[in-house]
């Protein structure tokens, strides 16, 4: 094959994969609502299942419920067989996912569904199949022909499946109004857990401050002392007024020991939000070329409640 072939079968599987996806989009109805009701409604968890490919997207499904929000396991139907069904219980809601609707492997898994009355989620292509019968909720996917060349291979109807996985978690995230700091309570590790840091987490609480009228041979062992390199400055009514940085010390070496913090800081200095993310810091920090900022919360007054050092975010992956 030339490359031109190559390219062309691959636009090709892309394009007839994604015509897939708008019949599944005009299918989705009433039963995927009552789906995600289902699925809000239980007070266990949601056990995916399948076997072979299927098995494979049901094991990602799992994880993005799990991620999101959704308490969710998958379940190996062959292993569930052998002991694995007692994982089910009446608390729980099992989604069962078959292409065909009829795979050997799944009809213990349905029989124990039915005989200990645990609500199942069907999702198939066949209407007459065994495993749509059988469910309490039914989950047609449409007609479309898988796209390998023997027309055998699960392509078309894995990717409909994977699709539908997302939309049921997106739907169940939007009606528990999941956020952003739920999402990282689940994912604390890794680039995705760097980027939802919040300032307030990684913030210190015990600051280099001094009061206006402190002599700069006091302020500077404050600023030696506390090691960030800065001081911030509290006017009369305890409210950060100013900072001093490494800056402001050399624009006023001539005589600086006979001024106070009041006569050396830079007013108004930048400040952030406890509830920014840190990723916002950074960027304030490398805009303005700054190496800290003083954490204010703007709900509880002027007053300096932590300080964020550049080095704070970049040990916890944030850049």
């Amino acid at each position: 094959m030339n490359k031109d072939t190559i390219l062309a079968t691959g636009r090709k599987v892309i394009s007839r994969e994604a015509d897939a996806l708008a019949l599944l989009s005009d299918s989705i109805g009433d039963n995927f609502a009552a789906a995600v009701d289902l699925m809000l409604a239980t007070s266990g968890r949601v056990v995916v299942t399948g076997m072979g490919k299927s098995g494979h997207i049901a094991r990602k499904i799992a994880a993005t419920l799990a991620s999101t929000g959704t308490p969710a396991q998958f379940v190996h139907p062959a292993e569930a067989s052998h002991g694995d069904l007692g994982m089910m219980t009446r608390a729980d809601v099992v989604l069962v996912l078959s292409n065909s609707g009829e795979t050997p492997e799944l009809a213990d898994v349905i029989a124990y569904t039915r005989r200990f009355d645990i609500p199942m989620i069907g999702v198939a292509s066949r209407t007459d199949s065994t495993l749509i019968r059988q469910s309490d909720v039914a989950i047609l996917l449409p007609k479309a022909q898988e796209v390998c060349p023997m027309g055998l291979a699960p392509t078309t109807s894995t990717t409909m499946t994977l699709a539908l996985g997302d939309a049921l978690a997106v739907a169940l995230m939007e009606h528990r109004e999941f956020t952003p700091e739920n999402y990282k309570d689940f994912h604390p590790g890794g680039n995705l857990g760097a980027r939802l840091t919040k300032v307030s987490d990684l913030m210190h609480v015990d600051l280099p401050m001094v009061a206006g009228s402190t002599p700069m041979g006091e302020t500077l062992l404050v600023i030696s002392k506390m090691g960030f390199g800065v001081a911030g400055v509290y006017d009369e009514n305890n409210e950060l007024a100013g900072i001093i940085t490494d800056g402001d010390l050399r624009r006023n070496l001539e005589g600086l020991l006979d001024l106070t913090a009041q006569n050396v800081m830079t007013a108004n200095p930048l400040t952030i939000r406890p509830d920014a993310l840190a990723e916002e810091a950074v960027a304030i920090m490398n805009d303005k070329t700054v190496t800290c900022l003083f954490v204010v919360d703007p709900g509880k007054g002027p007053h300096a409640i932590g300080i964020l050092h550049i080095h704070d975010c970049l040990r916890a992956g944030v850049v």
